[in-house]
């Protein structure tokens, strides 16, 4: 209990009873109390925003040769009407510069006509939901429009994971331990200095990416996966995550886990298209989360799993930039780095 006396036995003033408060440990419980439960609520507002009725805003699909055939254009405006939502349609010249941007992870797609009917080539690896949603709706289309409609899935899942879940859930874990590491190192390694701090949390990210991808890859058999450039990604978004938690530590102290909860879990892992494809996320999520560490690892995991020979620089430029930032501005403020310890110089040398 606080003494409400005064230095002189008087009565504390309200400011003084404020002030006492504030240097007492209730204050910063009192504050996670509240924080604790809004986060609560935001995490599963933003779960249930982005993942739980997902609703396509436009699907890019391929169109190859004559894309004005009369029963291609009665199953569009059927499927647009299905789908509440508009295809958004590329001429290709031929099939194989179609597959070719489906490769490239451009299109989601491919349509193409076939005598009297429509031929339409899903791509399971490009968004498990997307996939799906267009191949029931074509269906459905097919037999309300009376079009002969044939659905393939031309870039099928793996096995392991017939969900499209499992790049998801490493991503995640890599992110959610990355932080975890760093705030684990500023608790019980308190004593490390700044360039002791990002060796090990470097050190930590390899270790602990080359975990994930063995579990997952030679204990489960979930995936198949290239191993080393999986583990690479993964070490990647574990040590860009836990520099993000380090370079917000440097910044607000305490209260760093705030930010970082907010960037990495609440907007990032939603918007990440790794549970819910891109097309099928609001629109605003959907361009927000490839700028995001989440994003851009399941992005570059993803492409390396199902589209090799087919990978972009952009996800590895996101991930290098937030871990430059991150590293940036916790060597740039260093001194306000909680914890550390004093060098000790050398003793001199009796004179």
């Amino acid at each position: 209990m606080f003494d409400h006396r005064g230095a002189h036995g008087r009565p504390r003033t309200a400011a003084e009873k404020w002030t006492a408060f504030k240097e007492s440990p209730f204050f910063p419980a009192v504050v996670l109390v509240f924080i604790v439960a809004a986060a609560a609520g935001l995490f599963a507002g933003s779960y249930t925003y982005a993942m739980a009725d997902p609703t396509p805003r436009q699907i890019p699909t391929a169109v190859v040769g004559h894309r004005h055939a009369p029963q291609e254009k009665a199953f569009v405006l059927g499927m647009e009407k299905a789908l509440n939502a508009p295809l958004r349609l590329t001429g290709y010249a031929t099939y194989g510069e179609a597959r070719r941007a489906v490769d490239e992870q451009e299109e989601f797609a491919v349509l193409r006509a076939r005598g009297k009917g429509v031929e339409l080539d899903v791509s399971g690896a490009s968004g498990a939901t997307v996939a799906q949603l267009l191949a029931e709706s074509g269906m459905k289309v097919g037999r309300a429009t009376g079009v002969d409609v044939r659905v393939q899935d031309i870039k099928p899942l793996q096995k392991g994971d017939p969900h499209g879940l499992a790049l998801f859930y490493i991503s995640l874990a890599a992110v959610i331990v990355g932080f975890v590491g760093a705030i684990q190192l500023s608790v019980h390694a308190r004593a490390l200095n700044p360039a002791e701090r990002i060796a090990f949390t470097l050190v930590y990210a390899l270790l602990g990416a080359f975990a994930i991808a063995a579990v997952v890859d030679w204990w489960l058999g979930a995936l198949r996966l290239p191993f080393v450039e999986s583990w690479l990604i993964l070490a990647l978004t574990m040590f860009t995550s836990g520099m993000v938690f380090s370079m917000f530590n440097t910044l607000m102290g305490r209260w760093a886990m705030i930010p970082t909860w907010g960037l990495m879990v609440l907007l990032g892992n939603p918007s990440s298209g790794g549970a819910v494809s891109w097309p099928l996320l609001p629109s605003a999520l959907g361009h927000i989360g490839r700028w995001l560490p989440p994003g851009a690892s399941v992005n570059a995991q993803h492409t390396a799993v199902y589209f090799g020979g087919h990978q972009h620089a952009f996800p590895f430029l996101v991930l290098a930039g937030w871990s430059v930032l991150s590293c940036t501005v916790f060597w740039g403020r260093r001194h306000r780095h909680p914890g550390g310890r004093e060098v000790t110089p050398a003793h001199a040398a009796a004179g």
